[in-house]
C-alpha cells in the first residue's frame, strides 16, 4: 500500500506543479523536479507520514528500478533521432561538436579545479579535481528530450542537439574511465592500463553490440504482428529486455565487463528506426504510453537530490566554481566547434546553453568515484550540488535557447476540453 501511495502522490504532485509551472512559463521538467524535492526526505518526508512523502533516502532508492526503466525508454527515444536520412546532413557536425565540446569542458574544469586544489589543498584533492573534470563532460539527455517534446521543438538546433547529447554520453564515459584510472594511479602509485583504456572501450563497444543485436531481433519479431497495440507491447518488451541485459556485469581474465543501458537502448532505437518502415508511428504511440513513467522518473530524481550538501560551505564554494567552469566549457566548446563546422548563427549562439542540464549519467560517475574513499565522497557531494542547480535551471535555459533560436514557436494550442466544446457547438 505504501508503494502505491508513493507512486500516486508522486504523479499527482508532479502533474499539479506542472500547471503552476505553465503559468510561470517554466518547462514541466522543472516542476517535476521541484515536486520531488517537496515530497522528498527533506521537506514533507520530515513529517514522517508514510505515503505522504519519502521519509528517507532508502524509500526513494527502493524505486530505482522505475528510474532505470525510464532511462531506457528515454535513450530508446533519442536513438530514433539517428535516422540515416537526417545524419547525412547533420552527422558530421554532430560528431565533431559532440566530441570537441565534451573534451574542451573536461580540460577547462580540470584546469580550474587544479588551481583550486593548489589554493585549497585541504578542501579539494588532485584526484578529486581530475575526476570532476570528466564528470563535467556529461549532459542529461532526459531533461533535454522532455523540453524538446513538451514544446514540439523543430529546427536546425534541435536536429543537432539530440544526436550531440547522445554522443556526449559515450565520450563522457571514456573521459571518466581514463580520469578515474589516473586518479587511482595517483592514490596508489600504480598505473592500471586495463581500467584506463581497455574497460571503457569494451563497455562502449559491447553496449553498442548489445543494442545492435536487440535492434535486429526487435525488427524481426515486429513483423509477426499487425495490431498497433501488440506492436506497442513488443516495443515495451524489447526496451525492458535491453535494460535487463545491460545490467549484467562479470569479469574475464581480470577485466571487468559492464554495459551502459543508455548506449544499448540508444542503439536499439537507432537500428529500429532505420529498419522498420512504421517506426515513426510506433514511436508516437510509445511516447504517449511512457508519459507517466517519465513524470515519475523526474519526481524521483528530485526526491533523490541531497539538500544536505548545502550544510558544507566548502562544498558549496567548490560547487559554484565547478558550475561556472563547466558552464563556460560547455558554452565555448560548443560555440567554437559549431563555428568550425559552419553551423548557422542561431546554433552557434545557443547550442552550448542547451547542453548545461546534468543528472543521471553524472550521478552514476560520481557514485563510482566513491570507491576511492574520501576523495570519491568529495566528488559525489560536489556533483550532487551541481545536479541540484543544473536540473532546476537547465531545462528553463534550454527552453529559452530553443525559443531564441526559433525552434520553439509561440503556443497556439487549445486543450482537448476546448476542442470537445467546439465540436458540440
Amino acid at each position: 500500500m505504501q508503494i502505491l501511495l508513493c507512486l500516486s502522490v508522486s504523479l499527482f504532485a508532479g502533474l499539479m506543479l506542472s500547471r503552476l509551472a505553465k503559468l510561470c512559463k517554466l518547462p514541466a521538467v522543472t516542476a517535476y523536479l521541484i515536486a520531488g524535492i517537496l515530497i522528498g526526505p527533506y521537506v514533507l518526508g520530515q513529517l514522517g507520514v508514510p505515503g505522504l512523502g519519502f521519509t528517507n533516502m532508502e524509500e526513494v532508492h527502493s524505486l530505482s528500478l522505475i528510474c532505470d526503466v525510464a532511462l531506457g525508454f528515454i535513450a530508446f527515444s533519442i536513438g530514433n533521432e539517428f535516422r540515416l536520412s537526417q545524419l547525412k546532413s547533420t552527422g558530421k557536425q554532430a560528431t565533431v561538436i559532440g566530441i570537441v565540446q565534451a573534451v574542451f569542458t573536461t580540460i577547462v574544469v580540470d584546469a580550474v579545479l587544479i588551481c583550486v586544489h593548489l589554493a585549497m589543498p585541504d578542501k579539494l584533492s588532485l584526484p578529486a579535481a581530475i575526476i570532476l573534470g570528466a564528470v563535467a563532460s556529461a549532459t542529461a539527455p532526459a531533461a533535454t528530450l522532455m523540453v524538446v517534446r513538451q514544446y514540439k521543438a523543430k529546427g536546425k538546433l534541435t536536429d543537432l542537439l539530440l544526436p550531440i547529447v547522445a554522443l556526449d554520453d559515450a565520450v563522457g564515459l571514456m573521459l571518466f574511465a581514463a580520469s578515474f584510472g589516473v586518479a587511482k594511479a595517483l592514490l596508489s602509485g600504480k598505473v592500471d592500463v586495463v581500467s584506463i583504456l581497455v574497460e571503457p572501450l569494451l563497455e562502449i563497444v559491447l553496449s553498442l553490440v548489445l543494442g545492435t543485436v536487440m535492434g535486429y531481433l526487435f525488427s524481426f519479431f515486429e513483423r509477426f504482428f499487425h495490431s498497433r497495440s501488440k506492436r506497442l507491447a513488443m516495443s515495451v518488451s524489447f526496451v525492458l529486455l535491453t535494460v535487463a541485459f545491460s545490467m549484467m556485469t562479470f569479469e574475464i581474465g581480470g577485466v571487468h565487463i559492464a554495459f551502459s543501458s543508455l548506449l544499448s537502448c540508444m542503439m536499439l532505437g537507432t537500428i529500429f528506426c532505420n529498419i522498420c518502415d512504421f517506426s515513426e508511428e510506433l514511436m508516437d504511440r510509445l511516447d504517449r504510453w511512457t508519459a507517466p513513467l517519465f513524470i515519475l522518473f523526474f519526481v524521483f530524481s528530485g526526491a533523490e537530490l541531497e539538500l544536505s550538501v548545502f550544510a558544507d560551505v566548502a562544498i558549496v564554494l567548490v560547487g559554484v566554481i565547478y558550475i561556472l567552469a563547466r558552464s563556460c566549457g560547455k558554452y565555448f566548446g560548443a560555440r567554437f566547434s559549431s563555428q568550425a563546422v559552419k553551423c548557422d548563427k542561431s546554433t552557434v549562439n545557443y547550442l552550448g546553453i542547451t547542453l548545461l542540464p546534468q543528472a543521471g549519467v553524472a550521478l552514476g560517475m560520481a557514485m563510482k568515484a566513491e570507491q576511492l574513499g574520501a576523495e570519491g565522497a568529495i566528488v559525489a557531494n560536489i556533483t550532487l550540488f551541481a545536479v541540484l542547480v543544473y536540473e532546476i535551471v537547465g531545462p528553463m535555459l534550454t527552453k529559452i535557447s530553443l525559443t531564441k533560436a526559433g525552434d520553439i514557436k509561440p503556443e497556439g494550442k487549445v486543450s482537448a476540453r476546448d476542442v470537445a466544446k467546439q465540436k458540440t457547438n
